[in-house]
């Protein structure tokens, strides 16, 4: 059903999974692929700065004041074992852990690299937001995935190199996707009063959080989502064509 959002619309924030790309993508290709090669990339990357400043988040996630301080042999084989097992627990609880995050992105990196990995997304979002950006509205993304994982998305989509034509990312250190604080300090960020934005997610919740912060709203029913209940009062769109913007 189309959907015309009350004028004037100058900016624009986009989830992931569920709403640019599908939820089937990040646990049936994503997903496995971090779980598949994260002890061969600890081990090979164990001593990069970008990975070590990752395993001290972990370790944080965990309860430790740093990484040293997590085992009592602090050697490399010792700390290597200790975070490779809390990450993979992570995982299995699907928890949204800035440290686990992190070195998803990592590992996600070095498959985008290799030509592994490239993002899958909707058929008409490229043009899409193309067409948006064309005509001046500024679009940025919010997704529990690290900013970093983000711009590797992105990147290296089946579309091409979307980056271009996003201004800001947002992750969980910005916030709980569930908050209102969240979306009112990203209207802060975009300089740009709430009203005159518009959040895409196929998440009630997040909906509703964004709209108590004064956002415009609309909820993206994409095929394999999460079933959603009547009532919820956000509009519903199947696929970007349908929104309808007066300048």
């Amino acid at each position: 059903m189309a959907f015309s959002p009350a004028p004037p619309v100058r900016g624009m924030l986009f989830d992931i999974e569920g709403t640019t790309s599908s939820v089937s993508f990040v646990y049936e290709v994503l997903f496995p692929y971090a779980r598949q090669h994260l002890a061969a990339f600890l081990k090979e990357y164990w001593n990069h700065p970008d990975t070590q400043a990752a395993c001290e988040l972990v370790a944080k996630d965990a309860g430790y004041t740093s990484l040293d301080a997590w085992t009592l042999d602090d050697s490399d084989t010792a700390q290597h074992e200790a975070v490779t097992a809390v990450l993979l627990d992570q995982m299995d609880r699907d928890v949204k852990a800035t440290g686990l995050k992190a070195i998803h992105g990592l590992v996600w990196e070095a498959g985008h690299a290799s030509g592994e990995l490239r993002a899958h997304v909707y058929e008409e979002v490229a043009d899409c937001l193309r067409a948006w950006k064309d005509a001046g509205i500024d679009l940025r993304i919010y997704s529990s995935g690290s900013i970093k994982a983000q711009h590797l998305f992105f990147g290296h989509s089946a579309a091409g190199n979307l980056l271009p034509l996003f201004s800001g990312h947002y992750d969980t250190t910005t916030g709980p996707k569930r908050e209102q604080a969240s979306y009112a300090a990203i209207a802060t960020a975009f300089g740009i009063p709430a009203g005159e934005l518009l959040f895409f997610s196929d998440v009630v919740e997040e909906l509703d959080a964004a709209r108590s912060a004064g956002w415009q709203t609309v909820l993206v029913v994409r095929p394999g989502n999460a079933p959603v209940a009547d009532g919820h009062g956000h509009p519903v769109i199947a696929d970007f064509t349908e929104i309808r913007v007066v300048s």
